[in-house]
């Protein structure tokens, strides 16, 4: 007998995440951040063997089309290094904006958006969009991919800033933490983080904690 039957039915093989970036506290204080060589394509130009190739060419038109080829070759391994040094400054300069995150956690995440971040590495907005999607980067906190540190900006009454995720973070925390006895309404939830200085509609608080797959007070009576 099969001691496994499920597999019979169930095809669905997990990826596992593995990060294209690593983040680590060094032990003087502050945050190394370095690229995950496994993750990085590989490709190296065999320079013998243009040479050889060469040699072998008989006209002028078999060593143009040895030259355009490596020519090709060489603008794809440079391509692909200008690629590896962008991810590693976007994720560089991600960690130094949201330092206090990987300190503290989400509920200190800041508000932050790509146009920042590419003014600060001197690249085009598209281009930290582009390295940042499916792209993860591995910190003591958990992996996450490089776009969740970009989050849009609540501003209080008060001037101060916080970020859609650090807000989903405290409404989780809020719940987690209610009286099973008394459980919180989203009206409730509005009143106390309106206590701390966000003030956000109800409708905003019922769309982050569907968000979150968490039900409505109705449901986690």
């Amino acid at each position: 007998l099969n001691p496994k039957p499920g597999l019979a039915f169930d095809h669905y093989i997990a990826q596992t995440i593995v990060p294209d970036v690593f983040v680590r506290p060094m032990p003087g204080g502050g945050w190394s951040v370095e690229l995950n060589n496994e993750t990085l394509p590989r490709v190296m130009v065999d320079n013998h063997y243009h040479v050889e190739l060469r040699q072998l060419a008989t006209d002028s038109e078999a060593r143009s089309f040895i030259s355009n080829c490596y020519q090709d070759a060489n603008w794809l391994v440079r391509a692909l290094d200008q690629r590896a040094r962008t991810i590693l400054k976007v994720a560089t300069e991600l960690v130094r904006q949201q330092e206090v995150f990987f300190a503290r956690g989400v509920q200190e995440l800041r508000p932050l958006t790509l146009s920042t971040v590419a003014e600060n590495v001197g690249v085009h907005e598209s281009t930290v969009s582009r390295v940042s999607n499916n792209k993860y980067i591995g910190t003591p906190r958990g992996i996450y991919e490089l776009k969740f540190f970009f989050s849009t900006a609540l501003v209080n009454d008060k001037g101060a800033s916080f970020s859609a995720e650090s807000i989903k973070a405290k409404i989780k925390n809020l719940i987690d933490d209610e009286d099973p006895k008394k459980i919180l309404s989203d009206d409730k939830i509005v009143l106390l983080l309106k206590e701390e200085g966000i003030d956000l509609a109800r409708r905003t608080v019922a769309k982050y904690r569907e968000a979150m797959n968490i039900g409505s007070s109705v449901v986690r009576r």
